[in-house]
């Protein structure tokens, strides 16, 4: 059995780094406060992944993104994933020379399938992550967005999934649009309800504000991976904590071994 798996996300939006609430964008920093207050070459250590997505609502700067995860990238050894307006093989390629293991792709799902369909015979479909952006309308119903959470799209989820999946993905990161940023937990009934069933593995995110929702979230047999965005929630030593507390609760998720307790074991 596949061991779970917790996941930073970081936003960035036009040259910051960005808190987002039901898709609305609240500045944090800068690449420089990211690095005072995210000493990621520690914090590695407390994270299986880590996920940077442009957000930017404005023209997207591909040259700024892509300097923004080789700072982020230069003393981070886990497996980075990379996303927001990819919709060619060039600024894949690009993202990858940055630093990025994996590629995000969210609008292209639903209006270029034949781009994503190149990317996974590019890269092998390990590397292709599908983002979904759900709003949860009614009880057991859903809509798909697209284009930063302006575009609805027509058709039913289940069939939109089934599409997305298609294409040869390796993994699928489910994003509620309702919980986004609001520290309330995981709706855990969207991928209870929708990906049930999923022949490729489920990353939650939108709406964790502290570890027992990482916890809640990584004990649903449908969920293997949880993620947060949440700058503010999980800064200083707040994901530490979270990975002790989610190996306390019994949990199969990987242990690091931090190297400066290696060191100080060994002398």
């Amino acid at each position: 059995m596949l061991k779970k798996r917790l996941i930073f996300t970081l936003l960035y939006n036009s040259g910051s780094f960005s808190l987002s609430r039901n898709f609305t964008l609240q500045m944090a920093g800068g690449v420089s406060w990211l690095k005072r207050n995210y000493n990621f070459q520690k914090v590695a250590y407390f994270i299986d992944e880590l996920i940077i997505l442009d957000v930017s609502r404005d023209k997207r700067n591909a040259e700024s993104f892509c300097d923004a995860i080789r700072t982020v990238a230069e003393h981070c050894f886990v497996p980075i994933s990379a996303g927001g307006g990819v919709t060619n093989i060039s600024y894949a390629k690009s993202l990858m020379k940055a630093g990025a293991d994996k590629i995000v792709v969210n609008s292209a799902l639903f209006h270029d399938q034949r781009f994503v369909k190149e990317l996974v015979r590019e890269y092998g479909s390990q590397c292709v992550v599908a983002s979904l952006d759900i709003m949860r309308k009614t009880e057991n119903s859903f809509e798909i967005y697209t284009k930063n959470g302006n575009c609805v799209q027509e058709g039913s989820c289940s069939e939109l999934i089934s599409q997305a999946v298609s294409l040869g993905v390796g993994e699928l990161y489910v994003n509620s649009m309702n919980q986004d940023g609001t520290g309330q937990g995981f709706d855990l009934g969207i991928v209870q309800f929708l990906f049930s069933q999923s022949p490729v593995p489920v990353i939650i995110a939108g709406g964790a504000g502290h570890s027992l929702h990482l916890i809640e979230g990584l004990r649903d047999p449908c969920v293997d991976a949880v993620a947060t965005a949440n700058l503010f929630n999980f800064v200083g030593d707040g994901l530490e904590r979270a990975r002790n507390e989610i190996t306390a609760s019994g949990i199969e998720i990987a242990y690091w071994e931090n190297i400066n307790h290696s060191r100080l074991r060994n002398r």
